[in-house]
């Protein structure tokens, strides 16, 4: 939660009344922090292939599942990712597996994404890391990269943050 917060403080990213879409949302402190953040007008749906460990409240909607399978998510505000790859100990393939959750995540941000919404989502900075940023600038009119200071040091997870989405002509 400590870096949600973080990020949420240095971006704006998270206002009342807001809808929010939480992948990976396992085991949940993600999503109670965005619950409380968008207020009791707002509303959150917090997806995991795990169970969350919290309980639903009047703003929270669970689901158990994958989200990329899910055709009825409907439209957010905002969506949120700290999805993360079952580590290896193999970094670069570690790696190339963040990168992917990435792309599945802002896959999923284009299909429901408002314009003018935000996707923060969590990667393992390699190789691809280059790639994954110049597709969020594809796709929004400000990218940032966060490290927030409850990030490990020796770890090398960032925050790809992308702001004001517009969607692809025609799409």
């Amino acid at each position: 939660m400590y870096k949600l917060e973080e990020i949420a403080r240095r971006t704006q990213v998270l206002r009342r009344g807001q809808r929010v879409l939480d992948l990976g949302a396992a085991p949940g402190s993600w999503t109670l922090y965005a619950a409380e953040q968008v207020g009791p007008k707002g509303h959150v749906l917090a997806i995991d292939l795990n169970e969350l460990q919290i309980s639903p409240a009047t703003n929270i909607e669970i689901r158990q599942g994958d989200a990329r399978e899910a055709d009825d998510l409907g439209t957010f505000d905002v969506v949120l990712s700290d999805m993360a790859p079952k580590t290896s100990g193999q970094r670069a393939a570690d790696q190339y597996r963040s990168y992917e959750l990435v792309m599945t995540a802002l896959a999923i941000a284009k299909r429901t994404l408002v314009p003018g919404g935000s996707l923060v989502a969590k990667i393992f900075q390699g190789p691809e890391f280059e790639d994954a940023r110049s597709a969020f600038r594809a796709c929004f009119g400000k990218v940032r990269i966060l490290r927030p200071k409850a990030v490990r040091d020796e770890s090398y997870e960032v925050f790809l943050v992308g702001l004001n989405f517009r969607p692809e002509e025609g799409s």
